[in-house]
């Protein structure tokens, strides 16, 4: 039975993993405009793929694992863990262009957290992001929101990937003749891939994380040269 406390939690977990959260994730593609302008995705089917892809091959592995620890780093009030989470997680994106997208969408999660929340963790956290001192990636940010209202790991490990996958998949729909209810066909095929990854990320230590999306950091590289774009990233 889920008490008040926890539907509390889980209400401000929908809030930030909404797709109409302003972090800006619904400017950034992710890689996937490139492979759509090279012809390498023109349906549904490549779509999907490309977002099993950067779930298993980076979110799960790498972000997700970060955003666990910095929940755990936070929910202790331990910031100097959280600011060491952050330079981890900038290592594990060799690509400028994801890695800017990251800490665009990080710094506007922690300035807003701050801003509706008065806690001195998420205010010193998104201090150190404001002077520069800590980059403030997604992962970590949204890690610290997460650490401090108490949301529950699992739960937050699904809605972490699920917000990234629903922002890939709003941008197909925005750049491939597929309608919206392909785009929710998508998202409710990979809803069971998201739940076993979750439970893995879980029981990952940072010595275990891994990045092995080598496709999509191309493509994210390549999109910086391309003529015409509609995404950031």
């Amino acid at each position: 039975m889920v008490t008040i406390m926890n539907a509390e939690r889980i209400a401000s977990l929908l809030q930030f993993a909404d797709g109409l959260f302003p972090a800006g994730g619904y400017a950034h593609s992710f890689g996937l405009e490139t492979y759509l302008q090279s012809g390498a995705v023109s349906d549904p089917a490549g779509v999907e793929s490309v977002v099993r892809a950067q779930l298993e091959g980076q979110l799960a592995s790498a972000d997700t694992v970060a955003m666990l620890h910095a929940m755990r780093a936070a929910a202790r009030g331990d910031t100097s863990a959280c600011v060491e989470l952050d330079a981890l997680a900038s290592a594990m994106k060799p690509v400028v262009e994801l890695r800017e997208a990251s800490c665009q969408m990080g710094r506007q999660t922690i300035r807003i957290a701050a801003a509706i929340f008065d806690h001195a963790l998420i205010r010193e956290f998104a201090a150190a992001v404001e002077r520069g001192t800590t980059p403030g990636h997604q992962s970590v940010a949204f890690g610290v929101v997460g650490g401090v209202l108490g949301w529950p790991a699992q739960a937050a490990a699904i809605a972490f990937m699920h917000s990234t996958t629903v922002a890939i998949v709003s941008a197909a729909v925005r750049l491939l003749p597929m309608g919206q209810l392909d785009g929710q066909r998508i998202i409710a095929r990979l809803a069971p891939a998201i739940a076993r990854l979750a439970r893995h990320a879980m029981t990952r230590d940072l010595d275990g994380m891994s990045s092995s999306a080598v496709g999509l950091e191309i493509a994210a590289i390549r999109h910086a040269s391309l003529e015409a774009r509609l995404f950031r990233s």
